[in-house]
Order: C-alpha cells, then structure tokens, then sequence
C-alpha cells in the first residue's frame, strides 16, 4: 500500500478529484495550506501599501491505495493538475505500513 501526497494548485481541485473518482479512487483528504517554491510569490497591493506576499495558498490531496493503482493514480493527478506553468505542485509517495477502518476493525487493503 501507498500514500500519495499532492501539492496542488486550488483551482485544479475538482479535475483531480474527478479524475480520482473516473479510475474508482472512493476517499481522500484535502488541507488548504500554503507552499513557498520556484514561483517565489508577487507582491500586492492594500491601500495604498505594497506588500509581498511570499507563500502561495496550494492544496495537499492525500490518497492512500493499494501498490496496483499506483501508476494510474498518478497518472491522473499528473494529468488534471498540470497547467503547464510553473507552481503546478509535486507528488510524493510514501510507504504505508498499515490501514484500520476505525468502524469495522478491517485492516490492510481490505481497509481501504
């Protein structure tokens, strides 16, 4: 099993989790949090005072599947999260030891 981490542009939310839902992928968690990276971040203006705003808001997606949709479930991430600019975010994939649904105690894939 894996846990794959997204780092994602917000607006790119709702095509990724439709690509998700497209290849049977049925849960994931989604945080609003904010990311500092190549695209070095801009500056504003609120009045009258310029101000540099130097993290960008991003969402993290989290997934955890079993090692066989690894591939496909990249895949769609990469494909409906891509912009083609800079900013469009990472994916990280961890090892994932264990899994227990807390309601009926199933553990492993079976929990997923």
């Amino acid at each position: 099993m894996k846990l794959v981490s997204a780092i994602i542009k917000p607006f790119k939310l709702d095509d990724v989790r439709e690509a998700l839902s497209a290849i049977g992928i049925q849960g994931m968690t989604v945080t609003e949090t904010k990311g500092f990276g190549r695209q070095k971040g801009h500056t504003e203006l609120y009045r009258g005072a310029e101000y540099v705003v130097d993290f960008l808001p991003k969402v993290k997606l989290e997934v955890a599947v079993d090692s066989d949709k690894l591939d496909e479930v990249l895949g769609a991430i990469t494909n409906a999260a891509n912009t083609g600019k800079i900013g469009d975010g990472k994916i990280f994939v961890f090892d994932l030891a264990d899994v227990i649904r807390i309601r009926t105690g199933e553990s492993g894939p079976e929990a997923l």
